[in-house]
């Protein structure tokens, strides 16, 4: 597999590159998309082969007999990591997206409190607020350059109408793995507050070298307010896909999911199932094995050249491809430095208010692209800041 290898995805109802003009003013023919969060690589080729074993076949009839796409599932979180799970644990849902709000739907009533720890991942407040329930966020300090959690503020800004937590493990955009003593202490906090926990772990593949994910099921005491949401969709660049899963433990939570599941008459599309059974595969395994030293490399010349601007810091990645860049201490409005990036630059980014309270003096780069095209953005954003240096 070459990450090197440049591919043109415009034209191809690509969101990422076909929509970057109309939202964010940048030229695709001009500019990089560093905004939507998939890859610009490939998946792996027993991905390829699984759908074109469909393509071959012809026919694209109901799915039958999940059992080795529940198996193979069950292979990865054991093989991977180091959690067992029974297959009939697993929900398939359309995405992680869908899979929040159904937890939403599913666990909490109108004007319910759900708490966020922000800035994250700005389509959990999105389905929170559609749902007519209050988005709760805790902003998370910074501490030595990476984000921390602040349980005592948090204590005393609970009212008493929160009922669940959006946990993002590892954490988008700060690129935290959390440690087993700081995911003992949301559990904790969850438990003083009553709170369900809602664990969206997509990103639990991507982590750095030196880095491990530890899954929130892995603490002790929690299964009975306890949700875990993963997917194969982020580590093997297949978002379109739309498959993601939901894996509850408890019979009383997994009773409630099941009963919305089936109220809503919803069930996955069979791309999606043959997509993951190939893609959790020791094939499957090799190749994200070869991508995360190629990621950390791009990370490590993404964060070299960024930090080399005076006022701008890109937060070192634990985990994800997705840098956090903070330009705080350029002394700009955010309309300025943005502007910068996107019209000077011709890189169009998420814009970190979006990502909730924290975020206000931040831009999110999408670093999964082949070293060229990271290159090239360090040199056009330190071009559009040349008058910093």
């Amino acid at each position: 597999m070459s990450f090197d290898e440049i591919i043109d995805r415009r034209g191809s109802h690509c969101v990422k590159w076909d929509m970057m003009e109309a939202l964010y003013g940048v030229d695709p023919s001009e500019g990089i998309a560093m905004w939507v969060a998939d890859m610009e690589f490939r998946p792996p080729d027993c991905v390829q082969a699984a759908v074109q074993a469909m393509v071959d076949h012809g026919v694209y009839g109901y799915f039958g007999d999940d059992s080795k796409y529940r198996a193979a599932i069950s292979w990865w979180m054991e093989t991977r990591h180091n959690w067992r799970i029974d297959p009939e644990w697993i929900f398939t849902t359309h995405g992680l997206v869908n899979g929040t709000a159904m937890c939403v739907d599913a666990y909490t009533k109108e004007g319910d409190g759900i708490v966020l720890f922000t800035p994250v991942y700005h389509a959990f407040a999105k389905v929170i607020r559609a749902a007519n329930r209050e988005v709760v966020e805790c902003e998370m300090p910074i501490v030595e350059g990476r984000y921390a959690l602040d349980f005592d503020a948090w204590d005393a800004q609970m009212k008493g109408h929160e009922r669940m937590l959006v946990l993002c493990s590892p954490h988008n955009p700060g690129g935290r793995v959390w440690t087993k003593a700081e995911l003992q202490g949301i559990a904790e906090f969850a438990k003083r507050h009553n709170l369900l926990i809602v664990s969206d772990e997509i990103h639990h593949d991507l982590t750095m070298p030196g880095h491990t994910h530890i899954p929130m099921a892995h603490i002790d005491g929690i299964a009975d307010r306890l949700i875990m949401m993963t997917a194969v969709t982020k580590t093997f660049n297949i978002a379109g896909s739309h498959v993601g899963n939901v894996i509850i433990e408890d019979p009383d939570l997994r009773a409630r999911f099941q009963a919305r599941m089936m109220g809503m008459g919803m069930s996955p599309n069979s791309f999606g199932l043959f997509m993951a059974t190939a893609a959790y595969s020791e094939a499957g395994a090799a190749w994200v094995d070869e991508l995360m030293p190629y990621l950390a490399e791009n990370a490590r010349v993404f964060d070299e050249g960024i930090n080399a601007v005076p006022g701008l810091r890109s937060m070192a990645l634990e985990a994800t491809y997705l840098a956090w860049v903070d330009f705080a201490d350029t002394g700009m409005e955010m309309a300025e430095f943005t502007q910068r990036v996107e019209k000077e630059a011709k890189i169009a980014v998420n814009h970190g208010p979006t990502f909730g309270k924290g975020g206000e003096s931040f831009l999110r780069f999408n670093i999964a692209a082949p070293r060229a095209v990271v290159e090239d953005a360090v040199a056009r954003v330190q071009a559009a800041f040349g008058d910093l240096q």
